[in-house]
């Protein structure tokens, strides 16, 4: 089958778009990058939830080069934190707009957890997948990774909180996880399977 629609993936970052590329794999569709769209600004993500800044995102790209575009959000919420540092996952611990580093973001979540006790630091990875089309239709799905949080660091492996974050079904932290083992299980794994299955539906009803 050859190409039957080309999708814009709404990011910069090469490993993102190689990873989304492995997870959804759909029959003529061939995934192009912002790089390749000639893109090189910045989109301002001002929703109040993980969909919604997925949605924000894929819609720009979409409206921008009148092309379908999927674009995603994710983050860790914390229970016994309100659900912090959700959509603020990245830059926790700045002290301004910009990114902070993992290791400040940790040291913030651990300091804020401190006096929490180990049955009640429970939290999830949430990954949303955005998908808009120039004919005006647009949804997200969401992908859900539960576990809790560590006292400590646990591992070298991943990047972000995942030397704190205890995944539930592999019985270790994504730190020690193998790439492999984490990509089995991940809030993206199963946000990719959700938009495949939702995008699979949308061609077969155009």
């Amino acid at each position: 089958m050859g190409v039957i629609m080309k999708i814009a993936i709404a990011t910069k970052n090469s490993h993102k778009i190689n990873e989304l590329s492995r997870l959804i794999q759909i029959d003529g569709i061939e995934f192009i990058s912002l790089t390749d769209l000639g893109f090189d600004g910045d989109i301002i993500e001002d929703g109040s939830t993980f969909a919604e800044n997925a949605l924000i995102k894929a819609k720009f790209i979409c409206e921008k080069y009148n092309v379908y575009a999927i674009a995603d959000d994710s983050g860790l919420c914390v229970d016994a934190l309100g659900g912090e540092p959700g959509i603020y996952s990245a830059r926790y611990a700045s002290v301004t707009d910009g990114n902070a580093s993992d290791e400040a973001n940790i040291i913030k979540l651990l300091e804020k957890l401190k006096t929490i006790p180990s049955g009640e630091r429970s939290a999830r990875f949430v990954c949303s997948m955005a998908f808009a089309s120039p004919d005006g239709e647009s949804f997200a799905v969401d992908g859900i990774c539960e576990g809790h949080i560590t006292s400590e660091c646990r591992g070298n492996g991943g990047f972000g909180y995942d030397p704190v974050f205890y995944c539930t079904k592999l019985c270790k932290t994504f730190g020690e996880a193998s790439e492999q083992e984490k990509n089995c299980v991940s809030h993206r794994y199963h946000a990719c399977k959700l938009l495949t299955q939702r995008l699979k539906e949308y061609l077969e009803n155009k």
